[in-house]
């Protein structure tokens, strides 16, 4: 007989709000509760656990409680930077997500039942040896509990050290069996670990679900070839290291077989550049590349979020150097990422012509006309109605990132510009988090480039928000009715 997990006293009554209230209602009382003084915090706790909990990853789709959960982190982000009323449309999308992903017949009702630890013999050791038949049976309730066991024994670090080693290979056939523990982890860390024994669940049982692991034996050879492991590699990044980063981020921003990148990255960190280092010079080439893509899907955005991830992994104290290296080598393997290798435009973008084209403007001319452009956008008309895969972006989104990088070239308060993208992109209720995580990646990574570099991201940032804007904004009219934005 199984009990459905219950939550501490203090979030249980507002996880039941979550899940208790009619779709129509939720923006309209998550608001009230906001305005009443419940925190961003608890209701976004509250939103994490209820979407956990009752709603459900079908077979083959990669929804329910993975997107509310791995867009928390941006979302609390967001929220900070804000002000006003405005502040809390990130957190009623992401309550509101979850709320249509427990009310949808596909991934909910569903109740998650409760689990304890379970264990070989209490053993860490013998219980690591054991979890590979389970893994290859997709096992994922064997799974979760072995981990719950872990939990107890181990640093939050270890675990998802353990739980990298199946995330990574699966990269290979989903981005999200990668990305979906690791923001889990970032969540994790703004709420606390006391609730880890909930939210590791799902990523868990993400993971395990069939098929297997495919082996990686190209990226681990890359790492045996160039004794990655067998030296000490230099971790924090330097002015040194300027000219490096930027030949780095050339070679990538300008790669036209992705197959290629890991060796250029692993040929780099032999030569002896840093990790963080790496990381700058993968994340300034992937958003160049970004700008080079063709996409007009809301979703293609884990070139950048793929990259910040990987930053946020190699700080950790507690991950293996191992599993730093692979996740590093393997930032091109995924689905989602590979797709933008078919998409890409052949020469430097923007275009130079076009943004020689654009009209000579103040800061307050282009902020006001890049707004006002991109809230004309998408044009609905000129995608296809199905395969979100093939849809390739506007002209008129093009024409947004050149408006962009006009403002960089001037260089024109960034800040002003990060304000900007953060209202046009907390008004999006379709790319199920995706906006908001490409937001909050390009902002990350802007302010950790050095300044040669950085401005690529912003102008990302906007030909980002150009793509997802105008698809479904919903929770944001419902949300202005009540707020009068």
């Amino acid at each position: 007989m199984f009990n459905p997990v219950i939550y501490p006293d203090d979030i249980e009554p507002l996880v039941q709000f979550i899940e208790d209230t009619a779709p129509e209602n939720i923006v309209a009382e998550t608001y009230k509760k906001l305005r009443n003084g419940t925190s961003v915090k608890q209701m976004l706790l509250a939103s994490g656990l209820a979407v956990m909990r009752s709603s459900d990853l079908p077979p083959g789709h990669h929804g329910g409680p993975l997107h509310p959960i791995s867009g928390i982190h941006a979302v609390h982000s967001m929220s900070e930077r804000m002000t006003g009323d405005y502040a809390l449309m990130p957190v009623v999308q992401n309550v509101a997500l979850s709320n249509k992903h427990i009310n949808s017949m596909s991934m909910g009702p569903y109740i998650m039942a409760d689990a304890q630890p379970e264990s070989v013999n209490n053993s860490v050791e013998e219980t690591l040896e054991a979890m590979p038949y389970h893994l290859s049976r997709g096992a994922y309730n064997a799974m979760d509990s072995y981990y719950l066991f872990l939990l107890e024994k181990l640093t939050p670090g270890q675990v998802l050290d353990h739980l990298m080693q199946v995330a990574i290979p699966k990269n290979q056939k989903d981005d999200h069996n990668f990305l979906f523990p690791s923001f889990t982890w970032r969540a994790l860390d703004y709420f606390g670990w006391e609730y880890a024994k909930y939210l590791i669940r799902p990523a868990v049982r993400y993971v395990t679900r069939p098929p297997g692991p495919s082996p990686i034996h190209d990226i681990d050879d890359l790492i045996e070839e160039h004794g990655l492991l067998k030296r000490v590699l230099r971790v924090k990044t330097g002015d040194d290291e300027t000219e490096a980063v930027g030949v780095l981020a050339e070679k990538i921003g300008l790669s036209a077989k992705f197959g290629d990148i890991p060796g250029i990255m692993a040929q780099a960190l032999s030569d002896g550049l840093s990790l963080e280092g790496v990381v700058e010079g993968l994340s300034v080439g992937g958003s160049r590349m970004f700008l080079r893509s063709q996409t007009g899907n809301p979703m293609d955005v884990h070139i950048h979020t793929g990259a910040n991830i990987r930053r946020y992994l190699i700080g950790q104290r507690d991950l293996s150097m191992n599993t730093k290296l692979r996740a590093l080598l393997t930032w091109h393997a995924g689905p989602e990422v590979r797709s933008a290798q078919f998409k890409l435009a052949p020469v430097h973008q923007p275009e130079a012509d076009r943004v020689a084209a654009q009209p000579a403007r103040t800061q307050e001319e282009s902020l006001r006309d890049m707004e006002a452009f991109i809230s004309t956008l998408p044009i609905g008309e000129r995608l296809p109605s199905l395969g979100l895969g093939l849809w390739m972006c506007t002209d008129e989104v093009k024409e947004a990132a050149a408006m962009a990088q006009q403002y960089a070239d001037c260089n024109f308060d960034p800040d002003a510009l990060i304000q900007m993208l953060d209202r046009i992109v907390c008004r999006d209720s379709f790319s199920e988090m995706h906006a908001y995580k490409h937001n909050q990646a390009t902002y990350e990574e802007f302010h950790n480039t050095r300044a040669e570099y950085r401005w690529t991201h912003l102008v990302s940032a906007v030909q980002g928000a150009a793509i997802s804007h105008g698809r479904m904004q919903e929770v944001y009219e419902y949300a202005d009715k009540v707020a009068h934005f």
